[in-house]
């Protein structure tokens, strides 16, 4: 099939002929009619394979112009980063109509976002967080909301979002269109839509956790973090073919101890990018990624969720993700759009557990490569590996202070005082007196 078979208008053909888009891929084929029809809609596919593009289309061909002010399509995605990507994906499309679109998320002015919003707009991008907090101060109106889109629906309630958004399912009109989309379908996510959607409809591309068959995924087996950053410098040393490498950690600290490591080995070829650093730096973290300046970006699972990065040659995972859902989502920003790629992990003996219940997931195994020859093994373990660390102190042992006599011992000369009582035994000039004491005198009674 392609683009001129689905009912799209000559606006949005002649755009999608500008980014030389002919193909539907298979979400977005069996998404537009069922979107169009005007039921709720869950889409689940496998990630990388043009979710955004699957309920945009149907939603701008719907799309008529208005000139009010409140917004009538209400997007929600998870990060900030997603937002900017989902706001540029609408402004191409668009280029042919009148559209006003507006993104707003956290961790930068607010009121400049209050001014956009004030000015009018059609379409809003949004954080969760971000969004109740301009519904709560009036500036922004939700009451005109037509079609409601959650973009990375389980991502979203595992970054703690659930709250919020049951606070704009309340403040939000009830007559409405309800589509979500994701990569994966969670508990939390089945919970979500029996409480607040009925009558959903539900397309499935491929079984959740099928993996992308043009991802080449390998495993090698680590003894610990140090010898994990000796094996990445080696592969990035001699492997000229990791030329766009996204390297994926559990934690910021994490992030930033291996961004310091490897940036001295390689200099100006690494970035890196989590939730800490603010929105500039995050943006032309991005930018020089995905502009080729920099080789390798590492980050989070904030990178993990719904961007679209051209041509990422590797996705190596320095800690293997903690949900197989994750491991799938880091593994998906490379292979994109039919490209072929390839995804590395690295496990050691305490991640094994990660690696089983991805592959159960998947329904396969993944194979393990032999380490280099020249690899150098490393014997020192950090502090998160060292279990000895799960304490402060070891309480279980017995005392090691040198010349210790246990519980008994002679005190020291400073606590060997005698109690000499109050200042009347140390001073006789103090010693105590006889206190007289005082008449109570009654008062005279007065008759009337």
């Amino acid at each position: 099939m392609i683009f001129e078979e689905l009912n799209l208008n000559s606006q949005l053909l002649k755009a999608l002929a500008d980014l030389e888009f002919v193909n539907p891929t298979p979400i977005q084929e069996k998404a537009f009619p069922v979107v169009m029809s005007g039921k709720d809609v869950i889409g689940i596919a496998q990630t990388g394979t043009g979710k955004t593009l699957a309920y945009l289309l149907p939603l701008l061909r719907q799309f008529t112009f208005s000139n009010q002010k409140d917004p009538r399509i209400l997007i929600l995605v998870p990060t900030r980063e997603l937002v900017l990507q989902v706001v540029e994906e609408i402004r191409k499309l668009t280029t042919y109509m009148s559209v006003r679109v507006v993104g707003i998320y956290g961790g930068t002015n607010i009121n400049n976002q209050k001014q956009e919003l004030y000015e009018g707009l059609d379409i809003l991008v949004a954080n969760p967080g971000r969004l109740v907090d301009l519904a709560m101060t009036g500036i922004l109106r939700l009451k005109s909301i037509q079609k409601m889109v959650i973009d990375e629906v389980d991502e979203m309630l595992n970054l703690g979002f659930r709250t919020q958004l049951i606070s704009l399912m309340e403040i939000i009109p009830p007559k409405r269109q309800n589509l979500m989309f994701s990569a994966t379908l969670t508990e939390d996510v089945e919970r979500l839509i029996a409480d607040f959607f009925s009558n959903t409809s539900k397309i499935e591309i491929a079984p959740q956790g099928t993996p992308i068959k043009k991802i080449v995924q390998s495993v090698y087996l680590i003894p610990n973090y140090h010898t994990k950053v000796n094996l990445l410098e080696l592969l990035l040393t001699e492997n000229k073919d990791l030329n766009k490498v996204l390297v994926f950690v559990n934690t910021k600290k994490t992030a930033d101890r291996l961004y310091e490591k490897i940036s001295a080995t390689f200099p100006e070829q690494i970035g890196v990018l989590h939730s800490n650093k603010s929105q500039n730096f995050r943006i032309n973290a991005l930018k020089n990624f995905e502009e080729g300046i920099y080789r390798v970006l590492v980050t989070t699972d904030i990178v993990a969720r719904g961007l679209d990065i051209n041509n990422v040659s590797h996705v190596i995972n320095l800690e293997m993700a903690q949900t197989p859902g994750d491991y799938v989502n880091r593994n998906g920003r490379t292979g994109r759009a039919d490209k072929e790629g390839v995804a590395i992990s690295f496990v050691s003996e305490w991640e094994k557990q990660y690696l089983i219940e991805a592959e159960e997931f998947m329904s396969m195994v993944i194979p393990v490569e032999p380490l280099p020859s020249n690899l150098e093994i490393s014997n020192v373990f950090t502090e998160e590996e060292n279990p000895t660390n799960l304490f402060d102190k070891n309480y279980l042992n017995s005392s090691t202070i040198k010349g210790s006599q246990g519980a008994f011992h002679e005190k020291k000369v400073k606590n060997q005082k005698v109690n000499l009582g109050g200042p009347g035994r140390r001073n006789p000039k103090f010693g105590k007196q006889k206190v007289q004491p005082v008449p109570i005198v009654k008062p005279p009674k007065f008759k009337f």
